[in-house]
């Protein structure tokens, strides 16, 4: 049965409104395409509300302001506590808006109270430095949030990445104004409301459904917006760094997606790196910014690992998210599913050989086989763009120095992987992988511990990790004269 849809409006100023137009939009279970709720559709008005109240809420004086970093941290361990409490039902809303695999959905929004805590516990950690300038003066310098930050989430991980986004933002004293994608609202305002009965006082978090070309574009150039945190594609990654430059020089964080290379080695152990392969690109039916998209496989084991592949990837039940049963999914919308039966297409044309999957699954919903191409070459479509879907590239190599600039040559850096024994072999590869984040004998490992991010083209900062406050602090220095005698 559907969850509950507590929240369909707007939520600023701790309040649930319309929005100022009377507009709605429909968002969908991509199980069967149906209509889940009609969420009140936000577009500049609502925005400049949003800011506004944001704005108030860190004013010098305001309530949230006057906290102790250590009380902001406690309020945002009482989110944990609750996210906690409604993780059944956040998991349940999470897959049927969006799609993801309820077993997987109940495992990470288990283990987002980890991240909520990580997080909140650096808000009293931040600390400035003294400054040995010559003459008699004492200099230091102090560390201040950036202000009123606009957060723009992504359909894929919609829980995830709201809580990376507020809570960092949050823990460093910032307030917020948060733009869920339009397929995936329903989480963000459940969150939002459990922030608000934690306590955190009216106007720091505020929620505004809606597109990108009204709601979005707003926030990225509203002037009274100090810094925008996005992830999505690079194409929208890079009108947000215009944007940004627009009006106010707005601090930015971006994380644009990559097209992720993972090598195996003729000597990794197969029944490990069979299945750890699989599972890194069809992980969320392919849906997933760190998916391994292009598998580069020794020519020594490249004809038996192939076989292994494609027998793995038809063995995935395909089924219904929340059968817990189930190991693969629908696609988040039509769109993406015409998307990449159009990458399979262009795999066939250009001469990849298809060995398992490549077709839609039913007629109802968004569902993909998994699939799987063999004999790709690096010139192919489907070895050089992003697909974002169920479809793994295996190509063929030689030697680790040509696969090294084989997987670096792409205009992504976010995430890179090996299979391998040997202990030099990992060294060598994690030395000169270009990306953000390298894997060896595991793939998808993370925690709030680790920062997470990306080289080139695949973003900008990072998030996570014991110094992701940073990103929304100001560094401020202070000089002071001391009396020439004693």
């Amino acid at each position: 049965m559907a969850p509950e849809i507590k929240y369909t409006k707007l939520f600023i100023d701790n309040k649930w409104v319309d929005s100022v137009s009377g507009k709605t939009f429909d968002t969908y279970n991509p199980h069967d395409g149906s209509v889940i709720a009609k969420l009140a559709e936000g577009d500049k008005a609502d925005i400049d509300l949003a800011v506004a109240a944001a704005r108030r809420a860190f004013q010098r004086n305001s309530e949230w302001r006057l906290l102790d970093a250590s009380q902001r941290g406690q309020l945002l361990f009482k989110f944990a506590e609750l996210v906690e409490r409604d993780a059944d039902y956040i998991s349940q809303l999470e897959t049927h808006n969006n799609g993801t695999l309820l077993a997987n959905c109940k495992l990470f929004i288990g283990q987002s109270g980890a991240y909520i805590r990580y997080l909140a516990s650096l808000a009293d950690k931040v600390q400035g430095s003294t400054i040995p300038l010559n003459g008699e003066v004492f200099s230091y310098t102090l560390k201040q949030p950036v202000g009123v930050c606009g957060l723009i989430l992504p359909w894929n991980v919609p829980v995830l990445m709201f809580i990376w986004k507020v809570v960092t933002a949050l823990a460093a004293g910032c307030t917020v104004v948060v733009k869920p994608a339009e397929q995936t609202p329903l989480t963000a305002l459940v969150l939002a409301a459990l922030l608000a009965e934690a306590g955190v006082p009216a106007g720091v978090v505020n929620v505004v459904n809606g597109y990108g070309e009204t709601a979005g574009v707003t926030l990225t150039h509203h002037p009274d917006v100090a810094k925008i945190s996005f992830t999505g594609s690079l194409e929208v990654g890079k009108l947000i760094q215009q944007a940004a430059g627009a009006n106010n020089l707005k601090r930015v964080t971006l994380e644009l997606g990559g097209k992720n290379p993972l090598v195996i080695m003729n000597d990794a152990d197969l029944n490990l790196a069979v299945p750890y392969a699989a599972n890194a690109v069809f992980c969320h039916q392919g849906q997933v910014c760190v998916a391994a998209s292009r598998l580069f496989v020794q020519s020594g084991i490249y004809d038996e690992f192939v076989k292994r592949a494609a027998e793995y990837a038809k063995s995935i039940k395909i089924g219904a998210p929340t059968d817990l049963t189930s190991q693969h999914g629908p696609q988040i919308d039509q769109m993406m599913l015409t998307k990449i039966l159009g990458y399979i297409e262009k795999g066939k044309q250009q001469g990849a050989k298809l060995l398992a999957g490549g077709k839609r699954v039913g007629n109802k919903g968004f569902y993909i086989e998994p699939t799987v191409f063999a004999d790709v070459t690096d010139d192919m479509i489907i070895a050089q763009e992003e697909i974002f879907g169920p479809v793994q590239s295996i190509l063929k190599f030689d030697t680790l120095e040509e696969v090294i600039d084989r997987a670096n040559d792409t205009e992504y850096g976010l995430a890179a992987g090996i299979f391998t024994t040997n202990l030099n072999t990992a060294l060598q590869f994690s030395k000169h992988s270009e990306a953000g984040t390298v894997w060896v004998n595991n793939y998808l490992t993370m925690g709030p511990q680790a920062p997470f991010g990306g080289f080139k083209n695949s973003g900008v900062h990072r998030e996570n990790g014991s110094d992701c406050l940073e990103a929304y602090m100001e560094v401020k220095t202070v000089t002071i004269a001391l009396p020439k005698k004693i």
